[in-house]
């Protein structure tokens, strides 16, 4: 197909970033909880990427910290997008939460954006930072999740940081098969379209035998067979979402070697449920659980 053409995937990924309006709607921004921010930049081995900083109240004494990483198909930047969780969980886990950016595709595909993340769970755990490293939990959205799980994966395979919780909201986590071939109840109607998928990714891996990474896609085949060890996960899914089956047979790889913390699959809505939506009631009921393993690991 057309956008398998890589000048014409990328120039529409490009297109998309920047005319996409990443903003939650109004009902799930959470106006009455106030975050307490600063900005910081983070070096890591492809450059430094900026991040702000969320505080919990003052009198939660050496908290945890939880990294952040934002969604948008590796293509959006836009780490506003999670201002709302981030200052939701930070209230409400009495944590920091570290909101970054990474660089984007095409500009910077994989594994620059997978390496970030690693690199930046390894600086959030270092001793010099004012909180406690040792409490320390990674999660994402969308293509953040998956950001996420590679994090985790790496974290294991060079034996650190260590990392107490992981959490994977409605992330995409096999990329070899094309995404026009994975089903919706909502079909025609779902979030993510065809297109979506061959350019999102296409900008990021363009060598589809590279999707195969387990760094890219860990439950493609075999990937998920050496992950005994690796940090215990809150997987969650919405159940209209194409990408919610291959998220629910990562819960069950977890599952198999003890490290599922919780598989929720949110009903009845789909894909991006909590910022394109004003499903105020049932984001706020998904991130008092969220929040409650990151409480539970980090407190």
């Amino acid at each position: 197909m057309i956008f398998g053409y890589q000048p014409v995937s990328d120039a529409v990924a490009r297109l998309f970033a920047a005319i996409v309006n990443p903003a939650p709607k109004p009902g799930v921004r959470f106006t009455d909880i106030v975050g307490r921010t600063s900005l910081t930049s983070i070096p890591t081995r492809h450059g430094a990427v900026e991040a702000t900083v969320y505080r919990p109240a003052p009198e939660v004494g050496n908290p945890g910290v939880y990294v952040n990483i934002h969604g948008g198909g590796f293509v959006v930047g836009h780490r506003e997008q999670d201002d709302p969780w981030c200052r939701y969980l930070a209230a409400a886990a009495g944590v920091v939460v570290v909101n970054i950016d990474y660089a984007l595709a095409p500009g910077h595909r994989f594994p620059v954006p997978a390496e970030q993340a690693y690199d930046v769970v390894c600086w959030a755990a270092e001793d010099a930072r004012d909180w406690d490293g040792n409490r320390l939990s990674v999660g994402g959205q969308s293509a953040g999740g998956n950001l996420a799980a590679a994090a985790a994966r790496q974290a294991l395979e060079h034996g650190g940081p260590n990392i107490a919780l992981q959490v994977l909201h409605y992330p995409p986590l096999e990329l070899v098969t094309p995404l026009r071939d994975k089903s919706s109840a909502l079909g025609a109607k779902a979030v993510l379209k065809p297109w979506m998928g061959e350019v999102f990714d296409n900008a990021y891996v363009p060598d589809a035998a590279q999707r195969r990474d387990r760094l890219v896609s860990p439950v493609w085949g075999t990937n998920a067979d050496g992950i005994a060890g690796i940090a215990p996960a809150v997987v969650v899914t919405a159940e209209f979402d194409r990408l919610r089956d291959e998220a629910h047979q990562y819960a069950e790889k977890l599952s198999a070697v003890g490290a599922l913390a919780e598989y929720i699959e949110v009903p009845h809505v789909d894909h991006g449920y909590n910022i394109m939506t004003d499903a105020a009631d049932i984001t706020e009921s998904i991130y008092a659980r969220m929040a409650a393993h990151v409480a539970r690991v980090t407190g």
